[in-house]
Order: C-alpha cells, then structure tokens, then sequence
C-alpha cells in the first residue's frame, strides 16, 4: 500500500496554507476590496494539482510492487479543506432536519434505516414551519421516484437534497437554536463552483488511472469537520467506478459513534443501487484534536467514550460488513488494524461464515514495522495482507506517524512483545544451529 502527503493541521506550513483558507471565505463575495482572492485561490489549485500527480506515481508504484495492490490518498490534498468544511456542515444540517422531522412524528432513537417519514406528515410540517407549501413540497417529489411508498427515509432524504440544491431558490430550514429559517445552502461564489469540478476531475482522473493499473483506491478519513463532504465525494465516486468490482474504498472511523449508521447506510445504497460496497475500517487517529474541538465550540464530542466502546463499535461495523460479504458477495473490506484480538476476531467470524482468504474479499493491513507477528503468519496462511507505507518528507511523516502511535495506546507494549518474540527466535536459531536459515 503506498501512501503519498498528507496536508493537515499538524505538518509545517499548514498554518501559511490556513490563513489563505480564511482569506477566501471570508471575501467569497468580493466586498471590502481585496484582491489577492484569486491569487490564494489559484495557488491552491495548482498545489492540488500537484499532490494529484502525486499520488498518480503512487499509483504507479503500487502497481509495479505487487497484484491486487492498494494506493491511499486524502481529499484535503486534492481540495482546499476550508471548502470540504463549508459543504460537510450543510450536508450535517440537511441530516439533523431529517431527525427533527423524524422525531416529530415519534421517531426518535430509531435505528438509521428504520427511520422513515411519512411524506403526507412532512409536507404538512415544512407548510407549517413555512418553508415550503404542500404544492411546492410536492414538486420536490416528481421525477425523482422519492416517496412513492408512502414514506422517505434517510437515504431518500440525502436524495431530495440533491435534486433540491439544483434549484434556483434557496431552500430554508429551522435553527434548532434560535428557531428562525435559515438557507442552507449559500450561494458558492465561481471559484468554489469551479473546485468542486475540480476535486471531482481529479477524483475521476485518479479512479481511471487505477483501474488502469489494477490497483484499489482508498480514501482515508479525516477530522470529523471534513469527513461528511469527504464521504459524500466518496460515495459519488464509488457509484460511477464500483459498478463490476470494488476499485473505491472509503474509510471509516469507528471511533465515532456514527460509525455503524455510516457503515450500514452506505451499504444500503450499494444495494440499492447494485454497486461494489468497498471499505477500509480503522479506529481513528484524531481524538485528542476532536475532543479539544468539540469542547472549545460547544457541540457533542463525537467520539466513544473508551476505548472499549471504539473496539465494540469496530467489531459491530465489521461483523456487519462480513455478512454482506456472506450473503451478496458485492462488499470487501481491509480490516486495518494492529489490534490482535480484533484479527483473532476476524478469523472466527470468516470460518464461521464460510468465507475463504482466497476468495480475497477481507484483507488485513498494518504500518511497514509495526506487528510484524500479525502480518507475517497471515501472510503464510494464505490471507491478502498489506503492508501501509506512508512517505514523505521526514518533518510531515513524522506527525501522521504520532497520530498512528496515539491511535494505538498498546505501542509500546506490542515493541516490547515484538522484541521478546524476536529474542526468543534468536536464541532457538543459537540451540539448533541455524542462526542464519
């Protein structure tokens, strides 16, 4: 697996890279005379076009190390991450109005794809919240084969806000704070019509060079501030090069306690549509960053609150992954992890599903020297087993690599089993002889 740069918060530069960020939100109307909007946002362009051909040649590497092979890549590379913002909190205030909605009709606490509004009910509240009239809500509906059933559920839902946004006027929708109507979809200036072109060009343009080369894409996962817009583009993805097999795989953080509504209702539109679910599950790596946010701006830390209930919702997310594995054959899953007992885990629940390491749809994946003892004896065994190797230079590996060291509290502990098992290998090579074979 090749990894190419990772821009974030942490690596040197991101604050030069951050201030330009605000520069532009900040005049994307073009008020108070300024003029270096174009000059920030065109370098920002050309760099992302740059970290583009970077993970071309990674790409390329891939291939040429081995079959079947992995490239990951991170969309904060391929487009400026203070837009990947900008359209993650509209479409997380498109999904919270789907639950008040829900909650409304008596739905709250329901599991995702349980929950479902009854169209005659919604209509009736949107005219009375007046945000739109049953005539006008209606139109929302033709053409679109939504609600046809009698009900919309989420998936339908993220549906109607796609068709929505396409109009010409501004679709308002309750502040749950202050209970006055808000648009929530701004007006995107040119510039930022014209990236999400270009996030999606570039996507396209990685997703071909990939298939070309026989080589699987992987989008990692980020802050939870990007990730909405970061699946979103995923997905899209997904639905255009998934069609025949899984060539995308999107990440999934099952340190959040969305996870399995992620997982699961992702899956269900897969189905519904009849392409490749592919996935890469991991814990995640931004807790600390996540929890410091969530408590400086005042919303609801989006983490579990252990590391038990991480490893209980890593497992849930995966056992679910397996039985569709099981019953469609059209998911496949890297289970990135360095955790043995979730390994362990994965092997039962493959025997007892019936599911063969040859048939290649669950693959196992680890940091270039780290549980060498995991990889190894997989490797024997006859599993697809990954070896990630992030690069770079050394000051902005060095960050990413923390975050992996924090992500897995157990480090040191493992460095020192891996030690113990080297040493004892030494001294049974010494006793029989063999110390070089």
């Amino acid at each position: 697996v090749g990894h190419g740069p990772s821009p974030s918060s942490s690596t040197p530069g991101a604050e030069k890279r951050e201030k330009q960020y605000r520069a532009h939100l900040g005049v994307g109307d073009h008020h108070d005379g300024v003029t270096n909007v174009h000059t920030y946002f065109y370098a920002d362009e050309a760099k992302c076009d740059q970290h583009m051909e970077t993970f071309l040649r990674c790409i390329d590497a891939s291939s040429g190390s081995s079959e079947d092979g992995f490239s990951a890549i991170k969309l904060t590379a391929l487009a400026r991450p203070q837009f990947l913002v900008r359209f993650s909190e509209v479409l997380v205030k498109w999904q919270r109005f789907f639950y008040q909605m829900a909650a409304e009709q008596g739905q709250a606490g329901r599991a995702v794809l349980d929950t479902k509004l009854e169209v005659e009910k919604l209509q009736e509240a949107l005219a009375n919240l007046g945000i739109a009239s049953k005539a006008e809500s209606q139109q929302w509906f033709t053409g679109e084969n939504l609600g046809t059933s009698g009900t919309v559920d989420l998936l339908d839902w993220h549906s109607l806000f796609d068709s929505r946004t396409k109009l010409s006027r501004p679709l308002l929708i309750p502040n749950r704070k202050t209970g006055q109507l808000e648009p929530l979809l701004l007006r995107f200036s040119k510039e930022e019509e014209q990236q999400m072109k270009r996030v999606l060009q570039r996507m396209d343009v990685l997703a071909k060079r990939a298939m070309e080369k026989g080589v699987r894409l992987m989008v990692d996962a980020e802050q939870s501030y990007f990730q909405p817009a970061i699946s979103r583009l995923t997905v899209e993805t997904q639905r255009r090069f998934n069609r025949s097999q899984p060539i995308i795989y999107n990440t999934y953080q099952c340190y959040l306690k969305e996870a399995y509504n992620n997982v699961t209702g992702d899956m269900e539109l897969s189905r519904r549509e009849s392409w490749h679910f592919g996935t890469k599950l991991v814990r995640g790596a931004y807790m600390e960053q996540e929890r410091e946010r969530a408590a400086q701006m005042g919303y609801e830390d989006p983490i579990n609150a252990t590391y038990e209930k991480t490893n209980e919702m890593y497992h849930r997310c995966l056992d679910y992954v397996l039985e569709e594995i099981k019953h469609s054959r059209k998911a496949s899953v890297m289970v990135a992890s360095h955790n043995e007992d979730t390994v362990k885990f994965t092997l039962r629940r493959m025997m007892e599903l019936g599911i063969h390491p040859s048939d290649k749809k669950v693959c196992f994946g680890q940091l270039l020297g780290m549980c060498d003892q995991i990889t190894f004896p997989l490797g024997q065994a006859g599993f697809p087993v990954y070896k990630y190797v992030p690069y770079g230079p050394v000051n902005e590996v060095l960050p990413y690599l923390s975050r992996r060291a924090q992500e897995n509290r157990g480090f040191m502990q493992r460095a020192n089993r891996e030690r113990d098992l080297l040493w004892k290998e030494v001294k049974r090579r010494l006793l029989t002889g063999n110390l070089f074979s």
